[in-house]
């Protein structure tokens, strides 16, 4: 959904010269990042350096990791939600993109509509927690993924942690490609290996219920070659490597 939101804000205004603006923070506690599904009415969110990009006719923020800086988790129970969605409920913009001169969603929602959003993807909003708690959607810059080999080890049915070189990084998803070595989708982890290539990558192509049931199989972390999106933390695709045992 994030790719989509930007591609079609980007249509809809054009893409002029850009100026780069720090985000302003209030006299309450405000950080920004992308917000993942953590339980009920929980999200968690790692703050992020936020700039605010003007170009297009079109506001969007460039959400930046700051090193060293911790997840945090917040109950959004009761929150006045902003959506930068024309109503509610939309999966995506339709091309009308609702935001206020700083770049905030302005859409009034519910609590129960930042639910709905976080089952699609992570949601880049930014949070102020002061008298009111309130949280606005906002639209984040592009961002490229990588791939890289290392091992994942199941952390709960939306989440794994993805180990490479010592270095361990926290990887949302919500819908994925997972592609396996086996001859069903639901055969435990290297199970098989009939759908395995030379180089020994999984050519299967099966859903993401089916890689969260077989993790829930696994007990020690698997070698993998993954796809995904350092900067908001999403796992798009991973594949089974035939030769972990």
């Amino acid at each position: 959904m994030l790719r989509s939101l930007a591609a079609t804000a980007a249509l809809a205004v054009g893409v002029t010269g850009l100026a780069t603006t720090p985000a302003v923070a209030s006299t309450s506690e405000v950080f920004y990042g992308f917000a993942w599904a953590d339980g009920a009415d929980t999200l968690r969110i790692t703050p992020a350096e936020a700039t605010l990009v003007k170009g297009g006719g079109v506001l969007r923020y460039k959400l930046t990791p700051v090193p060293g800086a911790k997840e945090r988790r917040l109950n959004y129970s009761g929150v006045d939600f902003r959506r930068i969605t024309a109503e509610c409920g939309l999966k995506e913009t339709e091309g009308v993109v609702k935001l206020d001169g700083k770049g905030l969603g302005r859409t009034r929602c519910q609590d129960r509509d930042l639910t709905f959003a976080l089952r699609l993807d992570p949601v880049p909003i930014r949070v102020s927690l002061g008298t009111t708690k309130r949280i606005h959607e906002i639209l984040a810059t592009p961002s490229d993924s990588k791939t890289a080999y290392g091992t994942i080890k199941r952390q709960n049915d939306t989440t794994v942690v993805f180990t490479k070189g010592g270095r361990s990084v926290k990887l949302g998803y919500t819908d994925l490609v997972f592609n396996r070595v086996t001859g069903k989708c639901g055969d435990a982890w290297l199970s098989g290996h009939v759908n395995a290539r030379r180089d020994g990558l999984g050519t299967k192509v099966c859903t993401t219920p089916a890689f969260t049931k077989v993790m829930k199989g696994v007990r020690h972390p698997v070698l993998a070659k993954v796809d995904y999106n350092p900067r908001t933390g999403q796992l798009l695709q991973v594949w089974e490597v035939f030769g972990d045992a």
